[in-house]
């Protein structure tokens, strides 16, 4: 059967659209925006928080996180994705089996927080290997910390990291940070875009 005449076909052939790209917007602003008193990852101090795994273990955000990010991916010739757990778990995840749609198939990898001491002592899990061509994701990037680390690890490792890409960008940093270490980076949205008549 033409996968192209069957739901499931129609909707792995369908390219992102604006219509898309809101929907995504009111499920990251109902589900993963919050107000209040936080402390970040980074250990800074802010009035907002930005939940995105609310939004990435959605079952649609998950599929509009990953349809969005797939072109970007790919025209990056990469191979795998994945990124420091747990922020980039599920989203590794939605883009393997979105790219697998699409016919241009992209595994998925993990960069643990340290070493496991027991089995294959492994720091990244997935089938990943030396020279593979990565990209390094993140659900949000604020000054790079958690992509950076997962970064290093990567690199280390051997993979050829071709791109840094993330769903929000908060603006401190990050993509200067990835810049200036040579490697492109991208984002869906940036924070100012959900802010905007907010605070």
């Amino acid at each position: 059967m033409n996968a192209a005449t069957t739901s499931t076909g129609a909707a792995a052939l369908a390219a992102p659209t604006a219509a898309d790209r809101q929907r995504l917007f009111d499920i990251l602003l109902e589900q993963s925006l919050q107000f209040g008193d936080f402390t970040l990852s980074s250990g800074a101090k802010s009035k907002y928080y930005i939940d995105v795994r609310r939004t990435s273990l959605h079952p649609e955000g998950s599929l509009l996180i990953a349809k969005f990010l797939f072109p970007v991916l790919r025209d990056a010739g990469v191979e795998a994705v994945g990124g420091l757990t747990l922020g980039a778990d599920p989203i590794a995840g939605a883009v393997a089996l979105w790219s697998r749609l699409q016919g241009a198939p992209m595994s998925g990898f993990i960069v643990r927080k340290e070493s496991k001491a027991h089995g294959a002592s492994r720091r990244i899990e997935g089938p990943f290997r030396e020279g593979m061509k990565v990209a390094i994701i993140d659900d949000v990037i604020t000054k790079g910390g958690s992509a950076l680390t997962a970064f290093e690890s990567v690199r280390d490792a051997g993979g050829d990291i071709r791109l840094v890409a993330c769903v929000v960008d908060r603006g401190e940093g990050g993509p200067e940070e990835f810049q200036g270490r040579g490697v492109a980076f991208h984002s869906v949205f940036h924070i100012r875009e959900f802010l905007e008549g907010r605070v």
